[in-house]
């Protein structure tokens, strides 16, 4: 397997961001939100039990991660700490597939835009692409040596991007079972990431409290971005 070598950030582009770089802070009024006991029905009323919700009992341990179809509203994917996923059809009985073959925890989803395909990224270290349309496993992508923390896909195709806790962006090509790059600098784990919607830059945060700005072809770091305490989750782009 060909790895691209570590790109450093010596002559790369470098921001450093503080509390004057904040564009706006919103102050959320606690009385302003709804109260759980106020959907449908008034005060004195009793609370009336819709027959057409549906408890997935499919899982035998905790919950880690839940996504839903792009394309069909009544499709979701769930995995948790059985190490297993399963895909649900709301409103519609039971589980509708088991997807098993995790060998620990399913730790995150994310379905393809065209909602064909499913990938569950697991505590095993693998990322395993699933047939929406029939359960079954078509591809076992394999390069990280740690825990898969996120998947994403790229908007136009059927790539496919992770990040691990062992500090580095991995990318394939699910049709093809092929890796394609590795993304190596940051200093600690990569815990969220994607493609931008045009699909020819990846943006990666991690514990090291960076952000840094990926050539998806070459592998090479655009941007480095400093000033957070670690990264969490990064905002859409749109």
């Amino acid at each position: 397997m060909n790895v691209a070598s570590p790109v450093h950030d010596e002559g790369q582009g470098e921001d450093f961001l503080d509390e004057s770089d904040i564009i706006n802070e919103y102050d959320v009024d606690e009385e302003e939100l709804p109260d759980a006991d106020d959907e449908g029905g008034s005060d004195g009323e009793e609370d009336v039990v819709d027959d057409s919700i549906h408890i997935f009992t499919g899982h035998t341990g905790e919950l880690y991660t839940a996504a839903c179809s792009p394309t069909d509203p009544t499709l979701v994917a769930t995995g948790g700490g059985d190490d297993k996923g399963f895909l649900w059809k709301i409103n519609q009985g039971d589980w509708s597939f088991a997807l098993e073959g995790h060998q620990d925890s399913v730790s995150c989803l994310a379905f393809s835009l065209d909602g064909k395909l499913l990938a569950s990224g697991g505590l095993d270290g693998v990322v395993k692409i699933w047939d929406t349309a029939s359960g079954d496993l078509r591809c076992t992508l394999e390069g990280p040596t740690g825990n898969i923390e996120w998947v994403r896909w790229h908007p136009k195709g059927h790539l496919i991007l992770a990040g691990s806790d062992e500090s580095s962006v991995w990318m394939w090509n699910a049709d093809k079972a092929a890796f394609l790059n590795v993304f190596t600098g940051h200093g600690s784990s990569v815990t969220c990431g994607d493609f931008t919607p045009d699909g020819k830059v990846i943006c990666s945060g991690s514990d090291d409290a960076t952000m840094r700005v990926w050539n998806p072809r070459t592998g090479e770091i655009i941007h480095v971005v400093r000033g957070w305490s670690h990264l969490f989750a990064l905002a859409s782009w749109f």
